[in-house]
């Protein structure tokens, strides 16, 4: 055991013994192309042309899933990793609503998805939320959207939403917005900013209306 496995061979087959690898694994703790565990043990007594069976460590890594780590937390995302034979890369923090949670996953610069086949021990960079505290966010233009739609534009930015409903609207989100406070744009023509935890007023009705700063 602990030899090179074409080395391993080579000695066994001179002392008159056959040789059958009965396993190939994979471990990070022993060199590649080694032997691992023989059987019949070392220094038994054995008769000459007695088959020696032999578990070597792979010469060429194997390939594992990538998890999925997306909307997991950092500490949970590490213990994933772990478990999946990967290492932590390099750790880049962005300014997002989920602090202190995954926001992406990349492999060697690219964004990798959940199941894809990498190689085992492969470092994985990890995109993490760290809060919105302090950051002013642009208001976006809503007018015109269904209130599905700019619930996803807003939820993940903290900012809060106050609903008024005309009154034959029956399907909240799928009722278009034709007004909004704060607009997008002040009397300026310059962009408002909000913060987050802060409230967006909506306006919502069965049809498209044109914005009411539009109606002469």
């Amino acid at each position: 055991m602990g030899k090179n496995t074409e080395e391993a061979i080579s000695f066994l087959e001179s002392k008159g013994f056959d040789v059958a690898i009965q396993d190939s694994v994979y471990t990070d703790t022993a060199r590649m192309g080694i032997v691992l565990k023989q059987s019949p043990d070392p220094n038994s007594t054995v008769k000459v042309n007695r088959t020696i069976y032999i578990t070597v460590n792979r010469k060429t890594l194997p390939l594992v899933d990538m998890p999925a780590l997306e909307g997991k937390t950092l500490n949970f995302a590490l213990y994933i990793l772990g478990r999946s034979h990967l290492a932590l890369g390099d750790t880049l923090f962005k300014p997002d609503f989920m602090k202190g949670s995954v926001l992406e996953q990349r492999f060697r610069g690219d964004r990798i998805g959940p199941g894809t086949k990498i190689p085992w021990g492969s470092r994985i960079d990890l995109v993490v939320g760290k809060g919105l505290d302090g950051e002013l966010i642009p208001v976006p233009d809503l007018v015109g959207l269904t209130y599905a739609d700019a619930r996803v534009l807003l939820d993940s930015s903290g900012v809060g939403i106050s609903l008024v409903v005309d009154p034959d609207v029956k399907d909240t989100a799928n009722a278009f917005i034709y007004k909004q406070v704060p607009p997008k744009l002040n009397e300026n023509k310059q962009p408002v900013f909000m913060q987050p935890g802060q409230i967006i007023d909506l306006w919502i009705s069965v049809e498209q209306k044109l914005p009411v700063d539009s109606i002469p």
